[in-house]
C-alpha cells in the first residue's frame, strides 16, 4: 500500500526495539504521516535491557508504551511447538529469527486492537525475509489492517542519510552508534545471528569476536558434561530431575551450550524473496534441545510416523521460514505433529562436549524398544519366527524379480 494511500492513518503501532533505526522510523511515522504512534517493545530473550526503550519512546512524546516480557509465551507457544517437528531449514537451520516474527506481529494486533490503531508498522528491509514474515502475518491476524513498511517508502537509504535525519530532529544518537557496525545482529532466547558486511564473503571465515554466545569449541572443557532432559509429550519438561518452565530450560540449556562450545553454524541460506545470504548463528540451548527430541522419539515413536513426520518437516519448516505461521497448512501439519507426540514421554541423556551434543541413553515408560525382540541371543520372545523372514523378503522382492524378468 502506497504512502499516498495510507495518508488517513491516524494511529500506527511500532515495533520499536529503542535503537537508532526505530527511533528514527517512530519519527518519521510522525513527521510522514501525522499520526500518533503506540510503541511496543518485546522482551524475548534478547539480552538487553528493554526498559530504556521506554524513557525514548517518552521523550520523542509517546504517550502508549507498552513493554512486555514475552519469554515464556515464545517458547512455550513458539519454540516448543516447532521442535516437536524436529524442523530445520535447508537440513540445518533451526529458525531462531523465524520463530520470533509471528509473535511479535500477534502481540502488534492485538496492541491495535487494544488502542483503536488502524496501522502497524515494523523496520525490516526491502531486501529481507523479515517483512515478509511481519505483514504475512498481519494479514492474516487482521485482514483490513494498514501496513507501514518504513525501508520501502522513505529516501534515508545510507548510514550517512540516516545520522543526518536523527540530528536534524534531535534524536539522541550513542557514540556505539555513530560509526557503521561491522555486521548486523538479531538475538531471541533461542538464538543469535549475525549478517552482513564483514560476513558476505562466504569464503572467509568468521573472527572470533563475531560469537556471542558459545564458547570456541577448542576453549571449552576438557572434560564432558553430562546432562538428562526429561520430556513429557514431545515438550522438555525437566534439567537432570528438576522441573523448570520452558523459557527458563532453554535458558539452561543455553548456558549448558555456551560452556561447551555447542550451537555454531556457518550457512548460506536461500531467502524467500530470492537471494542467497550467508549468516552466522548460535543456537546452543537449542541444539541440545533438537539432539534429545529426536532421541525421546527413537524410542516412543512408530516407525511410519517418525518416517512420515520427516517426510513434512520440510515443508513445515519452509512454511516458518517464509512466514507462514498463521496458515491453515501450517496448524493443519501442527495437529499431526502434536497427535504423534502423545507417548513421546521419556529421559535423554547426553555428553556435551567440545562443540558436540552425543546421545548416551534414553528410556522411557512406554518404550517401543524391547531387548528381548532385538537380541541376537535367544531370545525370551516366543512370537518371532526367524523362518518367517523369508515370505517377507520373497514378497517384497517380488517386483524387483518381475522388472528382471520382463525387461532384462
Amino acid at each position: 500500500m502506497s504512502a499516498e494511500k495510507l495518508k488517513d492513518v491516524k494511529k500506527v503501532v511500532l515495533a520499536y526495539s529503542g535503537g537508532l533505526d526505530t527511533s528514527i522510523i517512530l519519527r518519521w511515522l510522525q513527521d510522514t504521516y501525522g499520526c500518533e504512534v503506540v510503541t511496543f517493545t518485546a522482551d524475548l530473550g534478547q539480552g538487553e535491557d528493554i526498559e530504556p526503550a521506554r524513557e525514548k519512546a517518552k521523550l520523542m512524546g509517546i504517550k502508549e508504551i507498552y513493554i512486555e516480557d514475552l519469554r515464556e509465551e515464545f517458547v512455550r507457544d513458539f519454540v516448543y511447538p516447532m521442535f516437536r517437528a524436529n524442523t530445520l531449514y535447508e537440513g540445518t537451520y533451526l529458525l531462531g529469527t523465524s520463530i520470533a516474527r509471528p509473535l511479535i506481529s500477534k502481540r502488534q494486533i492485538e496492541i491495535a486492537n487494544e488502542t483503536g490503531a488502524d496501522a502497524v508498522s515494523h523496520g525490516a528491509t526491502g531486501k529481507g525475509n523479515d517483512q515478509v514474515r511481519f505483514e504475512l502475518s498481519y494479514y492474516a491476524l487482521k485482514p483490513d489492517i494498514k501496513i507501514i513498511a518504513p525501508w520501502r517508502e522513505w529516501d534515508l537509504t545510507s548510514r550517512t542519510a540516516l545520522l543526518e535525519y536523527a540530528e536534524a530532529r534531535q534524536i539522541p544518537i550513542s557514540k556505539d552508534k555513530r560509526g557503521e557496525a561491522p555486521f548486523s545482529v538479531d538475538a531471541n532466547l533461542l538464538h543469535a545471528s549475525s549478517e552482513g558486511k564483514v560476513l558476505e564473503d562466504p569464503w572467509v571465515e568468521g573472527a572470533d569476536y563475531i560469537w556471542g554466545r558459545t564458547l570456541s569449541p577448542e576453549d571449552a572443557p576438557d572434560k564432558p558434561t553430562y546432562v538428562e532432559i526429561g520430556f513429557e509429550k514431545g515438550d522438555a519438561v525437566s534439567i537432570d530431575g528438576e522441573a523448570l518452565s520452558p523459557a527458563t530450560l532453554l535458558t539452561k540449556l543455553n548456558q549448558l551450550g555456551h560452556d561447551n562450545g555447542i550451537g555454531r553454524l556457518d550457512l548460506v541460506e536461500n531467502r524467500f524473496v530470492g537471494m542467497k545470504n550467508r549468516g552466522l548463528y548460535e543456537t546452543p540451548g537449542g541444539t541440545i534441545l533438537h539432539v534429545a527430541h529426536r532421541a525421546v522419539e527413537s524410542v516412543t515413536l512408530d516407525r511410519e510416523m517418525g518416517h512420515f513426520k520427516d517426510e513434512l518437516m520440510p515443508r513445515y519448516a519452509k512454511m516458518i521460514y517464509n512466514g507462514f505461521w498463521f496458515s491453515p497448512e501450517r496448524q493443519m501439519i501442527q495437529a499431526a505433529i502434536d497427535y504423534s507426540q502423545q507417548d513421546v514421554t521419556g529421559v535423554v541423556r547426553l555428553k556435551l562436549y567440545k562443540g558436540n551434543t552425543t546421545v548416551v541413553g534414553r528410556k522411557a515408560e512406554k518404550s517401543l524398544y524391547s531387548a528381548d525382540w532385538v537380541t541376537f541371543e535367544e531370545s525370551a520372545v516366543a512370537d518371532y519366527d526367524h523362518a518367517d523372514a523369508a515370505g517377507f523378503i520373497k514378497l517384497n522382492a517380488l517386483r524387483l524379480r518381475l522388472k528382471k524378468i520382463f525387461q532384462g
